[in-house]
């Protein structure tokens, strides 16, 4: 089509002024024990979606919406701390809180401007904005910043700041659809786990939609879609101290090393393309492939190198 004309900024801010109005209400507060977090809401019978992190270990939480002065009571249905995200359901769903629409994250392009909604009453602060400054990023989440130690593939990274009020809400675009959850505890992995102002990670819509939904069904998450070797490994180190590949541990019986004939004492140095120092380094390059998936492993037997095809299998 026609390229579109640039908006003028009273347009732009009127659009903003619009999403912030239709988006918001179904974004609300979660309270976990003392920590808050945001979440929103996924469907008219109660569900909501949120940070794995934001639910920690509790199974009861208050909720509080725009609408309702006093907070609701919802319960844990299930957490998946692996993609950071987690599902709770309202007791009762009250009038007026209606879910959010969920937009195709695979479609979201570098320099599309986004809104991060947070709880609309922990923090006054719970709009930032900024745009999609990056796709397809593998972002580890560290305990230090609260997060799960997941390894999460294909987040949005985005320059609107986040916040602990926004962390679980809602990153959203101007026609109003979520594609994204923003996650506080994801920080960009050439800062040594430090989060930075202008680096803002969001887990994409289409991988909540589908751990969502699996939870709503089956009340836990059955096909993860990520890749496994089925392998405890640790990391090797040479005489210097540097990080020189996985060893493996545990090969676990029936499960895509043991068919390959892997065993444990070998050292993985490569993963298809990918070299392999550290369990970190093995976990994200994992992350990017796909279960059923045929790639060459390299390792060290004894002091021999050698090369397997390996199938990979679902964690």
């Amino acid at each position: 089509g026609a390229p579109r004309a640039p908006r003028a900024p009273e347009d732009l801010e009127e659009g903003y002024i619009r999403v912030i109005r239709d988006v918001l209400p179904s974004v609300v507060q979660v309270q976990a024990g003392e920590d808050l977090g945001s979440g929103i809401v996924y469907d008219d019978r109660g569900h909501i979606v949120t940070n794995a992190h934001v639910v920690g270990d509790q199974k009861s939480f208050r909720v509080t919406t725009a609408q309702s002065g006093q907070p609701l009571t919802a319960r844990l249905v299930s957490s998946f701390p692996e993609q950071d995200l987690a599902v709770i359901k309202l007791e009762r769903m009250p009038d007026g809180l209606r879910p959010a629409t969920f937009g195709d994250s695979a479609e979201v392009q570098v320099g599309q401007i986004v809104l991060a909604m947070g709880s609309p009453l922990g923090l006054s602060s719970s709009v930032t904005q900024g745009i999609v400054s990056a796709t397809g990023r593998t972002v580890s989440e560290t305990s230090e910043t609260g997060g799960t130690g997941a390894t999460i593939p294909n987040m949005i990274q985005t320059s609107a700041a986040i916040n602990p009020g926004n962390s679980g809400g809602a990153l959203v675009d101007l026609d109003g659809e979520v594609v994204g959850i923003p996650t506080l505890a994801a920080s960009d992995p050439g800062l040594n786990g430090s989060a930075a102002a202008g680096i803002g990670f969001a887990i994409p819509s289409s991988m909540v939609r589908t751990v969502a939904d699996q939870i709503i069904e089956d009340g836990r998450v059955t096909h993860t879609g990520r890749a496994a070797l089925d392998i405890t490994g640790r990391t090797v180190v040479d005489r210097n101290s540097r990080a020189v590949g996985v060893a493996i541990v545990e090969v676990i019986g029936g499960g895509a090393a043991a068919d390959a004939g892997l065993r444990a004492g070998d050292v993985i140095i490569r993963l298809g393309t990918r070299p392999i120092t550290t369990i970190t380094s093995l976990t994200e390059t994992l992350a990017t492939m796909k279960p059923g998936e045929k790639v060459t492993v390299a390792y060290r037997r004894g002091g021999d190198d050698r090369t397997v095809r390996v199938t990979l299998g679902e964690q």
